[in-house]
């Protein structure tokens, strides 16, 4: 196993109880995706609290237009690669397109994630139907992390990448959702592209930690997307991201910026809500 000689060695590693545990003690959690081992071992020493391995490595490692293409293959591969860095952040995994159409194939998903890819937790995206998997994957202890909002696998549906929730039926429809999912069993959920009145009140609602992405400072933490973060990748940045290599001489640096701005709750500032 890949060995990270740092003071990340001395940090408790953290569980799926211990996030809730932040909830409850309106402790901020900060979350970064992750694709590789190099960049894994640096997350663990800049304090980062969980990584995702997000199916977003579709668009910003493969060049992929959206996240549909990515496979279960891919996934594995790359949450394994992450596995070998870490030491104590959590390690969740994004089930891709497909991987969990029905129970018996979010069971063996799920499975392959967990026992090949070394993760502690699977993440979903929806409600609805969606809810029989997490039910399933729960109660066979295996920990979900929800989705809700703007869900990228829905991008079709959705007609694009547009923020979810301003409508009064959409913000019902999203706030019942997110009761459904933790009542599920689901214990991580992810609000991206929310607005930020809406998730602070869905914090507010459920008993488990909600992780927010364009969602405001209310959720019980944030996540980005690691090359948005690093200001490196190609095109217009999302309007609720924030490029923390600027201003700092390196990487590392940027990544304890990131951890302190979330863990203070200076991030995300105004300008990076709706």
């Amino acid at each position: 196993m890949y060995t990270n000689m740092t003071n990340s060695s001395l940090r408790a590693a953290i569980t799926v109880p211990s996030l809730r545990q932040r909830k409850t003690d309106a402790a901020k959690i900060a979350v970064l995706t992750c694709y590789d081992a190099s960049f894994a071992a640096h997350f663990d020493a800049a304090g980062i609290d969980a990584v995702l391995v997000g199916d977003s490595l579709g668009m910003v490692i493969q060049g992929q237009a959206s996240t549909l293409p990515v496979t279960l293959d891919h996934m594995v591969y790359h949450t394994a690669a992450v596995s070998r860095g870490l030491h104590a952040p959590l390690l969740i995994a994004d089930m891709p397109f497909m991987s969990y159409r029905d129970v018996p194939t979010a069971l063996a998903s799920a499975s392959r994630l967990l026992a090949e890819g070394g993760a502690a937790m699977v993440k979903v995206e929806g409600a609805g139907w969606v809810l029989d998997v997490i039910t399933a994957l729960s109660e066979r202890d295996v920990p979900v992390c929800a989705h809700l909002g703007l869900t990228p696998q829905s991008v079709h549906k959705l007609g694009g990448y547009r923020v979810q929730g301003k409508l009064a039926d959409e913000a019902k429809r999203l706030l019942d959702d997110s009761h459904a999912v933790a009542k599920a069993g689901a214990e991580l959920l992810v609000l991206e592209c929310v607005p930020a009145e809406l998730a602070a009140r869905i914090t507010g609602e459920i008993p488990i930690p909600t992780i927010g992405i364009g969602a405001g400072p209310g959720c019980d933490g944030q996540v980005l997307v690691l090359y948005d973060m690093l200001g490196i990748t190609p095109g217009r940045r999302p309007r609720f991201s924030k490029d923390f290599l600027r201003g700092h001489d390196s990487i590392d640096a940027a990544l304890t910026a990131y951890v302190e701005a979330v863990h203070s709750s200076t991030f995300p500032a105004p300008e990076h809500t709706y």
